[in-house]
C-alpha cells in the first residue's frame, strides 16, 4: 500500500508467526490456504478422470477449480464441472476437506453424480471413464479424497506414484 519493500516481520498476536509485512504496519500478506473444489465425477456408474493439458501423458485426476466470489462449494464444484466437461450436476455430495500444502490450497472435494454429453474445455486434453472398483487414488490432495469415497463404499484402496515428470 506504501510501496515499501515487504519484510519478514513477526505477528505479535499469532506467537510471533512471520509474515511478509510492510515494515511499517501498513499491510501484511496472510498468504492464507486458497479454496478449490474438486468433483469425483460419477457418469453412468463409473468415474470421470481427466488430463490437464500441462501434466504427462498418463497423469488423470478429478475436476477442480477455484471458488469464485458469491458462490457456494455445492455452486462452484457444479460449475466448474460444466466448464470443463459440459457435464450437468445433478446430485453434488461432500466427501471431505483435504489440505494440498505444495500448493497452499484447501480442497473441498464432493461426490457428483452427472450427466450430459462430454465436451472438454481447452483446459483439458483427455478423460477416461473408469469402473470405480479400477481406481487407484493418489497420495496427494484429491488423492486422499477419491480414497475416502471408495473405502466408504467397501472398495480395497491401492495407492499409485505419481509421476515426478
Amino acid at each position: 500500500m506504501c510501496a515499501a519493500l515487504l519484510v519478514q516481520r513477526a505477528d505479535t498476536g499469532e506467537a510471533g508467526k512471520l509474515r511478509l509485512a510492510c515494515p511499517d504496519g501498513h499491510w501484511t500478506h496472510w498468504d492464507n490456504p486458497l479454496p478449490v473444489v474438486a468433483a469425483l465425477v460419477e457418469v453412468e456408474g463409473r468415474i470421470l478422470l481427466a488430463r490437464n493439458a500441462a501434466w504427462p501423458e498418463k497423469v488423470f485426476a478429478l475436476i477442480t477449480g477455484f471458488m469464485e466470489r458469491g458462490e457456494t462449494p455445492e455452486q462452484g464444484v457444479a460449475r466448474e464441472l460444466k466448464e470443463e466437461t459440459n457435464l450437468d450436476a445433478d446430485q453434488v455430495t461432500l466427501i471431505g476437506v483435504y489440505e494440498f500444502m505444495r500448493k497452499n490450497e484447501l480442497i473441498i472435494a464432493y461426490h457428483v453424480k452427472a450427466s450430459g454429453d462430454i465436451r472438454l474445455s481447452e483446459e483439458l486434453v483427455d478423460y477416461r471413464l473408469v469402473v470405480p472398483e479400477k481406481l487407484r487414488p493418489w497420495r496427494a490432495g484429491t488423492g486422499y479424497a477419491m480414497a475416502d469415497w471408495m473405502r466408504a463404499r467397501g472398495l480395497p484402496v491401492e495407492f499409485l506414484d505419481w509421476p515426478s515428470t
